[in-house]
């Protein structure tokens, strides 16, 4: 695509977030797929756009999962420059999950792939748009393909696409994984394993860690690891296997028949905020080697979604594997923040001293995925403030390792 066209849809994409920012989001006409424009945020009456960028968060996406993936891909990768251009650009059939989230993986190295979301039969005006501005380069261990698409996800013709063919999840899950591997030219070392028919919410941290770590995500059932599964940690001889989730989402029976297949750690909260958390703190193995985010201190990225918006996960994995790394956090709804969520934002806050300046501190910064009925404008403020860094009097000057 030649660079003026680029720079043009470019141009389209910066005009629909201006169009926002002025409170004209709920004027924006709709595509012939009935998504919105590509707004950051929508118009809320008196507060109009203010949740939209603040000094410690910024919000990403609209009203729909198809507008929050388009704005986080645009946001990584604007297409301006060469090094703006993704490789490739996975994209995913919104009408399944699961096949989506197995997806977040390849928002990891080596293929960093931003997702965006299509039908089986219908390629949404916005996705194209984000498609037209990103402009990927293609994929050498793809060859050259630019798109990748997966669950029976309809593409635009103009771009040439490599197909995931498997369509059921779990067969789906284990072909994903097996590209990665091929375009690492390595067999991963750790698995990621969330229940297929569990709570979306609580698989919906393990897009972030795949994307970070680049480990596949594999599916189990309620009460067996089906065949595809199997076939894939058989295969790795005895991985490290990270299962997401308390026992009521992945049984102890499940994880005694993944036992003989792997080394198995269970990453679990109770509670879908919860549950995310333990999988932001989480890290395992020697630095060089470390699995995890393990993020226990201020100076990091967050990602901040509506648990009740499950796509979101898949959406915004490719800011855990991008930029600031950051992990996954999740509301248990639009209008409140959770008392754990807080209290862990407040473990992680950033502090300066007397002794140290506020220059010489770290600091955190939270991405908000969606629009206003996702997160409020009261809870974006919310978390803009717990992001904020503050004095204390016992805050030390930060270190950091080589």
């Amino acid at each position: 695509m030649a660079s003026g066209m680029r720079r043009r849809a470019a141009c389209a994409l910066l005009m629909a977030v201006s169009l926002a920012a002025c409170g004209k989001a709920g004027n924006s006409s709709s595509g012939a797929s009935g998504e919105r424009d590509l707004n950051p945020v929508v118009a809320a009456g008196i507060h109009g756009a203010a949740g939209q960028i603040t000094k410690n968060t910024a919000r990403l996406g609209g009203s729909t999962a198809v507008v929050d993936a388009a704005a986080v891909a645009t946001a990584a990768y604007p297409g301006l420059t060469p090094a703006g251009r993704p490789q490739a650009v996975v994209v995913a059939n919104r009408a399944n999950f699961y096949t989506a989230l197995a997806a977040s993986a390849l928002a990891g190295a080596p293929l960093q792939a931003p997702l965006l979301y299509s039908d089986s039969t219908d390629v949404p005006d916005v996705t194209s748009q984000a498609l037209a501005a990103m402009a990927p380069t293609g994929a050498s261990g793809l060859g050259g393909a630019k798109l990748v698409a997966v669950g029976g996800a309809e593409v635009p013709a103009n771009y040439l696409a490599y197909r995931v063919s498997a369509t059921e999840p779990f067969a789906a899950a284990a072909e994903i994984a097996r590209l990665g591997e091929r375009l690492r030219g390595s067999a991963p070392q750790a698995v990621i394993v969330v229940n297929a028919e569990g709570s979306p919410a609580m698989a919906m941290p393990a897009a972030g860690l795949a994307a970070e770590s680049g480990a596949p995500i594999l599916l189990v059932s309620n009460a067996r690891v089906p065949a595809p599964t199997h076939a894939v940690l058989k295969r790795l001889d005895h991985p490290t296997i990270f299962a997401i989730g308390p026992a009521g989402t992945i049984s102890e029976a499940v994880l005694g028949k993944l036992e003989h297949l792997g080394t198995v750690r269970r990453i679990a909260g109770a509670a879908p905020a919860e549950n995310a958390i333990e999988v932001a703190r989480f890290s395992e193995g020697a630095e060089s080697s470390e699995f995890g985010f393990g993020v226990h201190e201020a100076g990091h990225g967050l990602v901040f979604a509506n648990a009740l918006r499950p796509l979101d996960a898949p959406a915004a994995a490719t800011l855990s594997a991008t930029g600031d790394f950051a992990p996954l956090l999740l509301l248990e709804g639009a209008s409140s923040l959770p008392p754990v969520l807080a209290s862990y934002l407040n473990d992680i806050q950033g502090a300066y001293s007397q002794q140290v300046p506020p220059t010489r501190g770290v600091y955190n910064h939270g991405w908000i995925i969606g629009d206003e009925l996702a997160v409020s404008a009261t809870v974006a403020a919310q978390l803009d403030a717990a992001l904020e860094i503050v004095k204390r009097s016992d805050a030390s000057t930060p270190s950091f390792h080589p």
